[in-house]
């Protein structure tokens, strides 16, 4: 049978018969390229192999290997674009790997975020099937997510706290990764898959070492600590004791007789591998030992120490040899030439390369951003790589001294940094919970997106439902056309980041809050500054306007709270608040403005007059949120004491506490109908409350990490979330459960939708903006 004359409709039952796993397999042995191109293109298949249960998407990505890339040149039919094609749907798989691993239903959304920035006929194509898909999923509409082709090659997740450690084995086949969840897990680097988890200590693991033998791996924590693991037979050897204080850093001398440890206890011991004895402590450091190397031709160590110094140590004597100072602040990270002839050192104030044998310093590699917590060399001594708090990795060349390029994807601080033996690969984890593999050869930016460059702290639609308004730590607004997603202008009057952004209701004007002190009220239209209103003296906190389009609000860091005038832009009020301001809130009259500061409690205030008509009080935390119900009958907040309150606004009275959290309310959203108050935790779940009865109607659990932002449709109909759990997710609220998700690669900051519920914003801390389109489900109006 010719499977690609198979009926779409029966085409998925067709490829999840038995020979699923052979079928490409078998086509490149008859020798019939052209049904083995086809195949790989198809998305059906693709879909099924996926989804069923023996194989996976590894399985389907060894596919795309069975035929050279010079085998598909020579077929009259195929050239290099068709065989880009391939490459590029492989290497999106391999980049989702551990996304679609953990949820197929996110093949969609994975392939589509990736492929859509390529004008490849054969991709486009793809898409075009992928979009008649009837899951009900989220589609994006742009390419958002990060496209392969370039450095990264894949993501390791399966830890589930902070990453901390990082080894390569000496034949490049398994990574070793150490982490607060308590475990070290072993990874193929080749699929990506964990081979298996060690577990044994009883607090996190900060160091990790492999013996250039590839015997044992040996891993350092917190519980003071170290384990010397037999990776043949996978059980322990040794458990070496004798540390007063966390165990930070760990080192094997090249020959394998010996592993260096350094620890809080402010010393390093040197530990004979074969007996586990202790042959040496060294002694020095006036504070905690936070990094450890050893000279390749085994004759020193070097240490670096929260006391901002360097040590070196002779290790047939234990004495020290040199002492390396020059930072001003802790050492993090320490690394050693392949040569013996220079040390690199990480610090919270910079990274610097040192001659070893006259112990000055070569020179500085000076990347600007603070605390380079790791760093690592390339076998061949040609780069230097650092992770730091910034999120990246940059790549040194280490003749010149220069960034040859950044690495950028983690969405948390990188802390460890190593390299494979052939030099190709770079294995970076971090506070994001993730290891990724980066090919050194391909680091250079192949493709740059539309999005802000940095962190994106506010989404708003204008009540068109025309245009996207998105405000940035990268100190610009842009305006997005809802229906493409692509940038209609960018907005970069601002001298500082922008805090705050709020839309007019007639969808004339933008309103800006940065941390340049000042407002800017922009006309959509022109796409030009209409007012700047000055008057704070710190950072913008919140800015709103009322419904009649009359009156902007902005609250300040510098403690007052100020009404402007939007047609004149002149100051109408200001009223002093006793302490920062967290939310504020308009009823839906514009009668009244509703905030909250430091101090757990909220005022209501006449927008005109000023005056205060009710303070309300009660909270026992600070209130993080604050929202009107549409009918303008109760506001309802949410405070870090783990409480939602509703209150009477005839009476100023709490109508209701709402209690069941567990950990503070970050965010806080209202139906249009005011039916239901929808709050987001602290706990990592959601609640539907009725705001007629206090009561709790669902809990929504399925977030891994804190939900940042809450929206609601029009139609009352569907709630969606934004995570730091880097996902999105879209629940039915008469049934409380979720419908459709979206995982990104970094943290989701803010959310919104559009008026027909089918198109929704969300933002995230890498300044992408993601625009999605719910499928599969009727979104009634």
């Amino acid at each position: 049978m010719n499977t690609l004359s198979v009926p779409p409709k029966a085409q998925k039952t067709y490829f999840k018969k038995a020979y699923l796993a052979s079928f490409a397999y078998n086509l490149v042995k008859s020798g019939n390229l052209d049904k083995y191109y086809k195949i790989l293109n198809n998305f059906t298949f693709i879909e099924a192999k996926i989804n069923h249960l023996e194989f996976g998407v590894q399985a389907l990505i060894e596919d795309y290997d069975l035929v050279d890339d010079t085998e598909l040149l020579a077929h009259p039919e195929y050239n290099a674009e068709t065989v880009k094609a391939l490459k590029l749907i492989q290497g999106s798989l391999r980049l989702s790997a551990h996304i679609i691993n953990q949820d197929t239903n996110q093949l969609v959304a994975q392939l589509t975020g990736r492929l859509l920035c390529f004008d490849v006929p054969e991709i486009q194509a793809l898409l075009e099937q992928i979009a008649q898909t009837q899951t009900t999923c989220l589609r994006p509409l742009t390419a958002s997510l990060t496209p392969p082709g370039g450095a990264l090659v894949r993501t390791l997740g399966g830890h589930s706290s902070f990453v901390h450690a990082v080894a390569v084995t000496p034949n490049s086949k398994c990574v070793i990764s150490g982490s607060s969840d308590e475990t070290l897990k072993v990874w193929d680097l080749e699929s990506g898959k964990v081979k298996f988890t060690l577990e044994g200590h009883s607090d996190s693991v900060h160091a990790v070492a492999v013996t250039p033998n590839s015997k044992y791996v040996i891993f350092g924590s917190s519980d003071e600590t170290l384990k010397v693991w037999d990776l043949e037979l996978g059980k322990i050897k040794f458990i070496l004791d004798g540390h007063s204080s966390s165990v930070n850093a760990v080192a094997v001398t090249p020959n394998s007789k010996c592993v260096i440890s350094g620890s809080k206890d402010r010393t390093l011991k040197v530990w004979g591998l074969e007996s586990g004895k202790v042959k040496f402590t060294l002694e020095g450091h006036s504070d905690s030992v936070n990094a450890v190397a050893v000279t390749p031709n085994s004759k020193y160590v070097i240490s670096g120490s929260s006391d901002e110094t360097l040590k070196v140590w002779d290790l047939e004597s234990g004495q020290e040899k040199l002492a390396l100072e020059g930072h001003s602040c802790s050492v993090n990270a320490v690394a050693v030439t392949s040569n013996s002839k220079y040390v690199i050192s990480g610090s919270d104030d910079e990274t610097l390369v040192w001659d070893l044998e006259s112990g000055k310093v070569k020179f500085t590699l000076d990347d600007y951003s603070i605390f380079v917590n790791a760093v690592a060399v390339t076998p061949n001594s040609k780069y230097v790589i650092s992770g730091s708090w910034g999120n990246t990795l940059k790549v040194w060349d280490l003749e010149s001294g220069k960034v040859k390029f950044t690495l950028e994807g983690h969405s948390g601080s990188v802390n460890a940094v190593a390299v494979t033996p052939n030099s190709k690969y770079v294995i970076s984890g971090s506070w994001d919970r993730t290891l990724k593999v980066w090919d050194l050869e391909l680091g250079k930016v192949k493709f740059t997106f539309d999005d802000h460059s940095s962190f994106v702290n506010a989404v708003a639609v204008t009540s068109n439902s025309k245009y996207v308004i998105s405000g940035s730590w990268d100190n610009t607004l842009k305006v997005w056309d809802l229906e493409s997603g692509k940038v209609k202008s960018t907005f970069d009057a601002h001298s500082n980041m922008v805090s705050a952004v709020a839309v007019s209701a007639n969808s004339k004007y933008v309103i800006s809050g940065s941390d340049d002190k000042t407002l800017k009220v922009w006309d959509l239209e022109s796409i030009k500054v209409k007012f700047t209103l000055d008057g704070h003296n710190d950072l913008i906190s919140a800015v709103l306007i009322t419904l009649d389009s009359k009156c902007v609000i902005s609250s300040s860091k510098d403690r007052t709270l100020k009404a402007w005038d939007l047609e004149s832009g002149k100051l109408k009020i200001t009223l002093d608040v006793h302490n920062y301001v967290n939310a504020v809130a308009v009823t839906p009259n514009s009668k009244y403005v509703i905030y909250a500061d430091c101090d757990e409690r909220l005022k209501v205030c006449d927008v005109e007059s000023g005056k205060v008509k009710f303070t309300l009080e009660g909270h026992s935390g600070s209130v993080n949120a604050v929202v009107v119900t549409p009918n303008s009958k109760y506001a309802i907040s949410g405070s870090s004491d783990n409480t939602l309150k509703v209150w009477d606004l005839e009476s100023g009275k709490v109508k209701f506490t709402l209690e069941g959290h567990s950990n503070s309310v970050r965010a806080v959203a209202v139906t249009p109908n005011s039916k239901y108050a929808i709050s987001g935790s602290s706990d990592n779940t959601l609640k539907v409350w009725d705001v007629e009865s206090g009561k709790v109607k669902f809990t929504l659990e399925g977030h891994s990490d804190l939900v940042n932002a809450v929206a609601v449709t029009q139609n009352s109909k569907y709630v969606i979330s934004g995570s730091s759990d880097n996902t999105l997710k879209v629940w039915d609220l008469p049934l409380g459960k979720v419908i459709a998700s979206f995982i990104g690669e970094s943290i989701i900051t803010c959310c919104t939708v559009a008026s027909d519920g089918a198109i929704i914003v969300a933002g995230d801390t890498s300044g992408r903006l993601h625009f999605l389109r719910l499928e599969g489900m009727e979104v009634e109006q």
